[in-house]
Parts: structure tokens; C-alpha cells; sequence
């Protein structure tokens, strides 16, 4: 049967979302997770929830799931050491040096690829498995057929987000929040922009997502955990939608139409929506948030729900009372555990002697406790006595037992850390990248400039091969962009892709996600890594390096000194130019205006057609650092000119500032290099 996966932002959410059934759930501790904003857990609530739930037949996850600085590295493993300990079931993480270095120090702590990796391919998911990762979060954005196909190769568990909050975005995807305002949501501060009006509406708004009514679909594709979304959610709206889907799931049905109600009551933006599963987006996927709170009744009845114990593990007792012998009960559960323990002595019966239906009555009070009797076998001789007093103390002392063996932590190895070695990067400039967006920018007056590599997306090399020729005739040295998502069922028409740009002589490729480091060596490329693999910190790089990357590309949510301070195992390379990517949307804004959209200050954020019919929303300003020199001495081997849309002629002038000096132009921005980012 599916798990049921359940959001804690709170101690009392972990008791709403046990108590109403859920199999797991999902919380955060500190600063380490895609939900900072949430309350969290302290440590000793950390571990109090952990006992909770696992006494309860729960597991618990720990959110690690943002990207973290060489500074932070050491305070997350610090963390994770304390959740190996307690016993944690596994770790979420998107952060990839991070996940190595949880791999080599705890190898028995389980860990799951949150969703902010991106993962939307079999072959995401195989790198995943190859990482030493057990379960993987799809991309919500992914319809039942690419599920299906997913799972049924997989070669780890796959999980997949039910019910709750979509992002317009691919999630590890977005920088949005950061750009704006300075709140990653790769760091776990999302100040969701997107919620708020752009074209006089809310185009970046989708409603929230609900796959009620496709668990059993789910289940038979083979997907291991349908979880829900909701950590900023309050602990009756936990209450409220994991007990209707874990009604659903232990009934083996689908949701009621008063179920269904109840979750819409419990929180919606103008309904829900099922477009990205069923492959039907649209307008009608977009909604905001309906003003006024949820029904009391609703909530109260939520609050009373968890408020009290619902036993859920079954027992089977045995007891024994016999003449010149300790009384005697034996409990086991579930898991295996066996408790025995022993009383006092019965004696004969002066008066009434205890029958069985009396050691019946006594040992099956578990009321009040995790616990319920399922199975009770006795052997009771007749004319002897036995307080009930004592049959009491028999139960407490064998269930208190027992729940300390439940809470008990497993035995785990922790094995040395192996620090990473600082290597340097290149003492002097970096050489130049020109990235394309279209073939029409590439003229021979700009592949007549010193260059490392021409950037063009995949697509480029077939639609016009003339071009590439003759660029190439002239020493021009050209990498292929890869698109940032593909999907399995378009993986033929980028295969053809790249086999043309193979053929016209490309000699490197540069891959936004995690999955496509293997097409890339497939077709004979030698690998960069881009922007959206999050390189964050040196241990990323060195995981990097050892994976057979020939180059990265650092985070543009980094400031320069921390891009100066990482190790450079291999090739580093920035971004120093261009209207940087915010966004990478599935299907088009709602209400979409031609030349982008527009917020509530006039400002107007342009918005470009990618492969696969998806978007990009690009920022307002254009990054500008010709003007400045630090950029020049942090080690980059390559300094990468973004170009989007602007003008041949333009690319050409800014390739030149950048080798003679210029002026920015007007508006422009200094990106999140000289900013702190939270």
C-alpha cells in the first residue's frame, strides 16, 4: 500500500498528522530546509518527535534539503550526526555535496532526493540511485504517463507530491524570491512573488494541487509515497487532509464527496487543480487563495481528532498464572519486539478466585496508550488469586517496556569525515563564454573574439548547421546547451540534437540538470555543469569532479567572495552578464501578454519560449560587470556572457566591454554578487 507521507512544521502537527494516520512524516530542524519560516523543531523536539512517532509505528524524515555554504557544511553534518543518533529514518537533501558527504560519513542513514533536485527522467532518478540515494521526489509537474513510465524502471522508491501548494516553477529551479528581495527559496526563504499581481492579475498563481481520485492509479503504477504539502500549514489543516487520505488509502478507496469537501474547506486557491497530472494545463489551473478562514466546525473537530489517543499498534498478549509460579505476560507487536515480564506469586483463592475473564478485562486496558489488544491468549489455573492491582502494574511495566524498545534507535555506523582539500583556481582572467539563445546572434564578428566556448542551445545545431560550418571553419569552439527539463518521451528528439551537433564538430555540452550528464557522455561531450545544479559549495564540486563533470558553473546566489573561496577540483565558471533566468515554467503564464509580464511597480520581466513548449521569465534588469574587476580574480576559469535577446550587433559590443571596459547600460543590476542572500 502507498505510504502516506504528512507535512510537520510543528510538534503539534507530528501528533495531528500521527493521529489521523499518517505512515510518515516530513519536518524540519534549524535552518537547513526548504521551509525556514515554518517554526521547526528544535533539536529536543527533534528527537522527542522521533520516539513519538516511532512508538507509533511512524517514521520521521529530516529536511536538508537547501543548498549550503562551505561555512554552513559543517553545522548541517553536525545535525545530521545528531539525526543518525536518534534514530531518523532518512534525510532529505537537494544540496549534492551535501549528500556525498552524509554518504561517507552515515552510511546506514537512508536518503531521499528532495524535489528541489529536479528530477523529472528515469535517467534523474538512476543518477540518484547511483548517488546513494533510496527514494527520489518527482517534479510535480509531471503527468501520469511520465510517472508510469518512471516507476516501472526505477530502480529506487519514487515519490510523489498529492495534495497541496503548486509553484509556477520547477522547484530547485527559481530565483525569483532571491533576485527581488533577497530570499532564496533554494536556501529556504521563498517570499513567493509569484502569489502576488502581475498584468493586473495573478498569472504565477496556480491553484493547489489535489490527486485525490487517482490513488489507486498511483498505486498500481508503482509509486512508493504520495505525500502532502503543507509545513506553513496550521496542525488542523495537517489533521484535516491526512485523515481523509489515509481513510482513502486504508479503505482502499477514493475520497467521499464530503471528503473531498472537507479538503477544499480546509484550504484552496478557487479549487484545485489535476492539469499537470492529467497532462490538461491551462487557465483553468491558475486560482488565488479565497478570503475568510476555514469552517470552525471543520477545525475543531480536527483539534479533537488528535487531541486524544487513537491506538494503532495491535499486541498479541500472552499471560500465565499458575499455582507456585510468578505470573507471567508476554507482549508482542508488530515489528517483532517481544516484552516478558514477570509478578508476584498468585495464591490460593480464599474468597473469589480470578478467572480469565478478569485477566481478560485487566490486561486489555490499553486505552490511553499507542497500543490495542489484538490477539490475548491465557492460561489461567482455577482457584487462585491475583490482585487486579497487580494485573495492572503486569501491563504498565511490559507496555512501558515495550515502547522503549519501539523508541529505541537502530544501531548506525559513523565513519570519519574526509575533508575536502582546497585547490585553486587560475590566478589570472578568465577566458570568455559567449552563450547564445539564437543562431542569428552568432556572426563572425563575434566568433572572431578570444573565446573558450560558444554556448547554443541544442536545437541550434539543427536548424542552422550552415552557420555552425562556418564558424567552425573559422576556430570557433562550440558547446551544446542542453535543455534544463527534458522529459523521457523527449529525450528522441534531443538524442537527434545532439548527434548533429556532434556531427558539426561541438566538443563539450552544458547540463542544467542532474540527468543529463550521462546523454551528454553518451554522445561523446565532454560535460559542463550549469547554474541549475545549485553549486553552492566546494564539496559539490569535488563530487562533481569525481562524477566525470569537466567543468561547473557557480550559483549566481553566491557573492563573490564566497565564489573566491570555494575549491576548484575542476573548471569554474560564472555568469558576469545577461538577463539572468528567474523562473522555468511548465506551461505559459496565465494571461500571458506578448512581451512578458508586468508587476505592480511597471516593471516588466521578459518572458522566452525554451524547448518542450516551456518558458523562461528572465529579470527585468540586465547583469552588468564590465565595469568592475573583482570578477576577474576569483579563480573562474571561464566567465560566461549570457546573451538573450538582444540584437547580433549587441552581443558583439558587450563581448568587447568586457574585454576593453564599458558603461552599464540603464537599468541594469549588480545580480546577488555584492548581496546577502538568506
Amino acid at each position: 500500500m502507498l505510504e502516506l507521507l504528512s507535512p510537520a512544521g510543528s510538534p503539534e502537527a507530528v501528533t495531528a498528522a500521527v493521529q489521523n494516520g499518517a505512515d510518515a512524516v516530513y519536518l524540519g530542524c534549524g535552518d537547513f530546509n526548504a521551509r525556514r519560516r515554518a517554526r521547526n523543531f528544535t533539536p529536543d523536539d527533534l528527537a522527542r518527535a522521533c520516539a513519538y512517532c516511532h512508538v507509533r509505528g511512524v517514521k520521521v524524515y529530516l529536511t536538508l534539503n537547501t543548498l549550503l555554504s562551505d561555512r554552513e557544511l559543517a553545522a548541517a553534518l553536525d545535525l545530521a550526526a545528531f539525526a543518525n543518533e536518534i534514530g531518523v529514518d532518512a534525510v532529505l537533501v537537494q544540496d549534492l555535496g551535501l549528500a556525498q558527504a552524509l554518504r561517507r560519513r552515515f552510511p546506514d542513514l537512508p536518503l531521499h532526493g528532495s524535489t528541489q533536485m529536479t528530477v523529472h527522467s528515469l535517467a534523474g532518478v538512476e543518477f540518484c540511485a547511483k548517488m546513494g540515494l533510496s527514494r527520489v521526489v518527482l517534479s510535480r509537474e509531471l503527468d501520469r504517463e511520465a510517472i508510469a513510465y518512471i516507476c516501472r524502471r526505477a530502480p529506487v522508491e519514487v515519490e510523489v507530491f498529492v495534495h497541496g501548494a503548486l509553484c509556477m516553477c520547477y522547484s530547485g529551479q527559481c530565483f525569483l524570491s532571491a533576485m527581488l528581495g533577497g530570499r532564496s527559496g533554494n536556501r529556504g526563504l521563498c517570499a513567493q512573488p509569484c502569489r502576488l499581481p502581475y498584468n493586473g492579475g495573478h498569472p504565477l498563481s496556480l491553484k493547489d494541487s489535489s490527486l485525490a481520485g487517482h490513488l489507486k492509479e498511483l498505486d498500481e503504477m508503482g509509486v512508493a509515497c504520495v505525500k502532502i504539502e503543507g509545513r506553513m500549514k496550521r496542525p488542523e489543516y495537517v489533521a484535516v487532509v491526512t485523515g481523509v487520505y489515509a481513510a482513502a488509502l486504508r479503505e482502499g478507496r477514493e475520497p467521499t464527496e464530503e471528503e473531498l469537501r472537507a479538503l477544499e474547506n480546509a484550504f484552496s486557491r478557487s479549487g484545485f487543480t489535476q492539469g499537470y497530472y492529467l497532462g490538461e494545463t491551462g487557465p483553468e489551473m491558475f486560482g488565488v487563495r479565497a478570503e475568510g478562514d476555514p469552517p470552525e466546525s471543520l477545525f475543531a473537530a480536527a483539534r479533537e481528532s488528535y487531541r486524544r489517543e487513537t491506538p494503532q499498534v495491535g499486541l498479541t498478549l500472552s499471560a500465565t498464572l499458575r499455582a507456585g509460579q510468578p505470573a507471567a505476560l508476554s507482549v508482542q507487536d508488530d515489528l517483532g519486539h517481544t516484552v516478558q515480564v514477570q509478578g508476584a506469586v498468585p495464591e490460593p483463592a480464599r474468597a473469589r478466585a480470578t478467572t480469565e475473564e478478569d485477566v481478560r478485562g485487566q490486561l486489555g486496558k490499553t486505552g490511553g496508550t499507542p497500543y490495542a489488544v489484538t490477539s490475548l491468549h491465557l492460561a489461567v489455573e482455577p482457584g487462585l488469586a491475583v490482585p487486579k492491582s497487580a494485573l495492572n502494574a503486569l501491563r504498565r511495566e511490559a507496555l512501558e517496556r515495550l515502547t522503549d524498545l519501539r523508541a529505541a534507535p537502530p544501531p548506525r555506523r559513523v565513519l570519519p569525515d574526509t575533508p575536502t582539500p582546497s585547490v585553486p583556481g587560475p590566478s589570472g582572467p578568465p577566458e570568455f563564454i559567449f552563450s547564445l539563445r539564437a543562431p542569428e546572434q552568432l556572426t563572425p564578428e563575434l566568433w572572431a573574439l578570444p573565446h573558450r566556448f560558444i554556448d547554443l542551445p541544442a536545437a541550434a545545431f539543427v536548424r542552422d548547421p550552415e552557420r555552425v560550418r562556418a564558424a567552425r571553419a573559422d576556430g570557433a569552439k562550440f558547446r551544446v546547451a542542453l535543455p534544463r527539463v527534458c522529459w523521457d518521451r523527449e529525450r528522441h528528439e534531443l538524442d537527434a540534437q545532439l548527434d548533429a551537433a556532434a556531427a558539426l564538430g561541438a566538443e563539450a555540452a552544458l547540463a542544467p540538470t542532474w540527468d543529463l550528464l550521462q546523454a551528454a557522455k553518451d554522445h561523446g561531450f565532454a560535460c559542463w555543469g550549469d547554474f541549475g545544479l545549485g553549486v553552492y559549495n566546494s564539496r559539490t564540486l569535488e563530487a562533481m569532479a569525481a562524477l566525470g563533470f569537466a567543468g561547473a558553473t557557480a550559483s549566481f546566489e553566491l557573492k563573490l567572495p564566497m565564489v573566491r573561496g570555494l575549491s576548484k577540483p575542476l573548471p569554474l565558471e560564472a555568469i558576469v552578464y545577461g538577463r539572468l533566468p528567474l523562473m522555468l515554467l511548465e506551461q505559459a503564464p496565465g494571461g500571458r501578454a506578448a512581451d512578458g509580464l508586468t508587476d505592480r511597480l511597471g516593471v516588466t520581466f521578459p518572458l522566452l519560449p525554451t524547448f518542450g513548449g516551456r518558458w523562461e521569465l528572465l529579470n527585468s534588469q540586465v547583469l552588468y560587470l564590465a565595469d568592475k574587476a573583482d570578477w576577474k580574480s576569483l579563480g573562474l576559469a571561464a566567465a560566461r556572457l549570457l546573451f538573450t535577446d538582444e540584437s547580433p550587433r549587441r552581443c558583439v559590443q558587450v563581448a568587447q566591454e568586457y574585454r576593453a571596459g564599458g558603461q552599464p547600460p540603464k537599468p541594469f543590476t549588480r545580480g546577488l554578487y555584492y548581496r546577502d542572500v538568506e
